[in-house]
C-alpha cells in the first residue's frame, strides 16, 4: 500500500527528504532509507501539515503578536497552552494521517504497530542550531487515535518554557519555525544508544565514539544512566577503549523504567561485532552525508544476529562539525551528561516520554 500526499510522506518518498517538508529527523531518515542503510519504517506528516494547522485555527498572527509583545516565557506558555488544548486537527489532515498510519499497520503486518512519534522541526538539526533535549518523544504509542493526538502534542511541545529559552538566546523566531512529525515503527532494542563520528570531547575526527545501555535509548538521551563507552578508530576500524557503565535501569517500554539486575549493571551491552558494525555504518553516514554525525541506534531483539542493527536518526553534529572551538565542559564527565546539560539545562525525563526532539 502506497500513500504519498502533501502532507503526510513516507520515509520511502524521495519528497521526504526535503528538509523544508520533513525536517532534520524526518529528511535524515528519509535519507538513510533511500541509501539502503538499516531503518526502522515510517512516515512524516510535513510541515505544510503543521502550517495549515496553524492557519485554520487562526493562530499565526496570534503566536507572532505575543512573541512581539514582549510577555515572558511563563505566560506565553501558558497561554499556548491553553490554546492549543481547544484546537482541532483539520478533518482532511488528520484522514492523511490515519491513512498513512495504516499503510505502515500493512508493511509490517501488525495492526496498530506501536510507534515512536517526535518531533522533526525544520529550524532544528542543522550544523548552525539543534533542538535536540528540547522537544519531546513519545514512544509505543498504537493505534490511529492516539498517533493523532500526539502528532498535536508535538505541535504543542514547539511553545514550551525550554524551547522558547533556546529560541530566545539563539534569535530563532518561532513563528517561522515549521514542525513536522516523525512516526516510526518502535524498535523493541535490547541495547540503544548515540553514536559520534568525531570525538565529542575533543573533537578528535579520527574516532567514533558510541554510548549504549540496555533497552530502548531513553535512558542514555535522557542522561539517566552511566553508559557504556566505545572508541573506535576509523583508520584500520579497531576498537581502541571499551569502558563499561552502571546501567541501573532500563525502560523496555515507553512506560517507564526497569531495574537492572545487578549482575547486568556493568556488563558491556554491546558485542565487538556490533560496536564495529556500527562504526562501519556511522563512516558510511558521514562519507555520504560530508559532515561528522549524531547518529541514534538499536540493537533489536526480535531480529537475528547479523540483522539487528537498526538506525534511529541521524543529524550533522553541532559542536566540533562546522567549527572548532574550545570545549566548556569537564573532559572527565560523561558524554551524554554533557549534552543534555548544555542543550537543555536540565534533563527532563517523564514517566511516559522524554525530552529529546
Amino acid at each position: 500500500m502506497s500513500v504519498m500526499t502533501s502532507h503526510t510522506l513516507a520515509f520511502t518518498d524521495e519528497a521526504a527528504r526535503d528538509v523544508s517538508q520533513t525536517g532534520g529527523k524526518g529528511a535524515g531518515l528519509a535519507e538513510m532509507t533511500g541509501a539502503g542503510l538499516p531503518v526502522a519504517p515510517g512516515f512524516v506528516v510535513t510541515a505544510s501539515a503543521y502550517h495549515d494547522f496553524l492557519d485554520a485555527n487562526d493562530l499565526r498572527t496570534e503566536i507572532a503578536e505575543l512573541l512581539a509583545s514582549g510577555a515572558d516565557v511563563t505566560t506565553i506558555e501558558a497561554h499556548m497552552s491553553e490554546r492549543l488544548a481547544s484546537t482541532t486537527f483539520p478533518a482532511a489532515i488528520e484522514e492523511q494521517v490515519r491513512v498513512q498510519y495504516a499503510a505502515l499497520c500493512d508493511q509490517v503486518g501488525l495492526a496498530n504497530v506501536p510507534v515512536a512519534v517526535r518531533s522533526s522541526a525544520t529550524a532544528e538539526d542543522s550544523a548552525g542550531n539543534s533542538f535536540a533535549g528540547e522537544f519531546e518523544t513519545w514512544v509505543d504509542v498504537a493505534g490511529a487515535d492516539s498517533v493523532v493526538e500526539h502528532v498535536l502534542r508535538c505541535y504543542a511541545s514547539v511553545f514550551t518554557g525550554r524551547v522558547l529559552d533556546y529560541a530566545i538566546e539563539r534569535g530563532i523566531d518561532l513563528a517561522d519555525v515549521e514542525m513536522a512529525v516523525v512516526v516510526q515503527k518502535t524498535v523493541r532494542a535490547r541495547a540503544a544508544g548515540v553514536m559520534f563520528t568525531l570525538d565529542p570531547i575533543s573533537g578528535d575526527r579520527s574516532r567514533i565514539v558510541l554510548e549504549a545501555s540496555w533497552g530502548l535509548g531513553l535512558a542514555v538521551v535522557g542522561g539517566e544512566v552511566n553508559p557504556d563507552r566505545y572508541v573506535v578508530a576509523k583508520v584500520g576500524m579497531a576498537i581502541v577503549e571499551q569502558i563499561a557503565g552502571d546501567k541501573h535501569l532500563e525502560y523496555r517500554d515507553g512506560h517507564g523504567t526497569t531495574e537492572v539486575a545487578p549482575e547486568r549493571r556493568t556488563q558491556l551491552c554491546l558485542t565487538d561485532e556490533e560496536v564495529l558494525a556500527l562504526a562501519t555504518l556511522g563512516k558510511q553516514i558521514e562519507k555520504h552525508n560530508g559532515c561528522p554525525q549524531d547518529i541514534e541506534f538499536a540493537v533489536d531483539e526480535d531480529l537475528p544476529k547479523g540483522a539487528n542493527i537498526i538506525l534511529l536518526q541521524c543529524r550533522p553534529e553541532t559542536v566540533w562539525g562546522a567549527v572548532q572551538r574550545k570545549p566548556v565542559f569537564d573532559s572527565g564527565a560523561g558524554v551524554m551528561s554533557w549534552i543534555t546539560g548544555t542543550i537543555s539545562g536540565a534533563t527532563s525525563t517523564p514517566k511516559d516520554r522524554h525530552s529529546h526532539g
